[in-house]
C-alpha cells in the first residue's frame, strides 16, 4: 500500500510540475545584472509557469510562486554539463535540490536581501539550507497533493492554509518553509504575528513566530525586513540611455 501512495504521489507531483501553457515573463531577468547583484543569503523569488505555480499564485494573491535561497557555488554540486550550482531550493517533485542560478534567467524574478544580517549568520542560513539537500516531499500525502487538482475557488482565510503541504515531518518541506526555517534559526524575523501591549508604564511588542510551513514567496517581498533589490537599478539605471522604438505602438493595439 505505502509503493502504492508513493507512486500515485508521483504522478500527481509531475503533473503539478508540468509547464503551463501560455506563460510569458513579462520582465525576465537581466541575466548578467542578476548574476553581479544577488550575494549569499539573499531570496530569489520567481514567477513559476507550472501547473502548481499558477494555483499558489491564486492562493497567495501574487506574482511570486517559488522561491529559492542564493548561497554561492556549492562544493560538489553541479549539473550535468559541469555548471556550478549555487541555489537552494525545493520541488514537488525532486526535494530539496542545487540548482545554478542561470536555471531562473528566463523568468522574472526579485532578489529579497535580509536587512543587517551578520556575516557569521549569513553563513549559518546558507548552511542550514545546504546541509539539506537530498531531503524529499512527502508523496505519500496525497490529500495534500491532490486537493490542488480541484478547481474551487477558496476563502481568503483559507488560502494560506492551502499551501501548507506535508504531514509535520521536519526532513519534508517546501520552498517556503526551508527558507523559514534557515532564518529561524537564526532568529531572524520574516513576518512574525506582533502583539502589542499598553500599559502605563511601557508599551512593547512581543514577536510570535509563525509555523514555518504557513509561509509562502510573497511573505519575503512583503516583509518589513528584507530590502527589494533590483538589479538593473542598482547596476546604475540611465534612462536617457534607452532606444525607444519609433513605431506608433498604439496601431498595434
Amino acid at each position: 500500500m505505502t509503493w502504492m501512495l508513493d507512486r500515485v504521489g508521483r504522478h500527481i507531483a509531475a503533473y503539478l510540475q508540468r509547464p503551463a501553457p501560455g506563460y510569458e515573463p513579462f520582465t525576465p531577468a537581466d541575466p548578467e545584472a542578476l548574476r553581479a547583484m544577488i550575494k549569499p543569503g539573499d531570496i530569489l523569488l520567481i514567477e513559476g509557469r507550472t501547473h502548481i505555480a499558477g494555483v499558489i499564485k491564486y492562493l497567495t494573491q501574487s506574482t511570486w510562486s517559488h522561491a529559492a535561497l542564493y548561497v554561492g557555488p556549492i562544493d560538489g554540486q553541479a549539473t550535468s554539463s559541469g555548471e556550478v550550482c549555487d541555489l537552494v531550493e525545493s520541488n514537488l517533485e525532486a526535494g530539496i535540490i542545487s540548482v545554478p542560478l542561470s536555471t531562473y534567467f528566463d523568468f522574472h524574478t526579485r532578489i529579497c536581501r535580509p536587512v543587517g544580517l551578520l556575516p557569521e549568520d549569513r553563513k549559518a542560513v546558507c548552511d542550514y539550507a545546504i546541509e539539506r539537500i537530498g531531503l524529499q516531499y512527502d508523496l505519500k500525502n496525497i490529500v495534500d497533493l491532490g486537493r490542488y487538482l480541484v478547481p474551487l475557488p477558496v476563502p481568503q482565510r483559507f488560502r494560506r492554509r492551502m499551501i501548507a503541504l506535508g504531514s509535520g515531518d521536519p526532513t519534508k518541506l517546501i520552498c517556503s518553509a526551508l527558507i523559514a526555517k534557515a532564518f529561524g534559526a537564526i532568529g531572524y524575523p520574516i513576518l512574525p504575528a506582533i502583539e502589542r501591549v499598553e500599559s502605563a508604564q511601557a508599551r512593547r511588542e512581543i514577536y510570535h513566530i509563525r509555523d514555518s510551513s504557513l509561509y509562502c514567496p510573497r511573505d519575503f517581498d512583503i516583509s518589513p525586513y528584507f530590502a527589494v533589490i533590483k538589479p538593473t537599478i542598482e547596476m546604475g539605471f540611465n534612462y536617457k540611455t534607452i532606444n525607444w522604438s519609433t513605431k506608433d505602438s498604439s496601431k498595434t493595439l
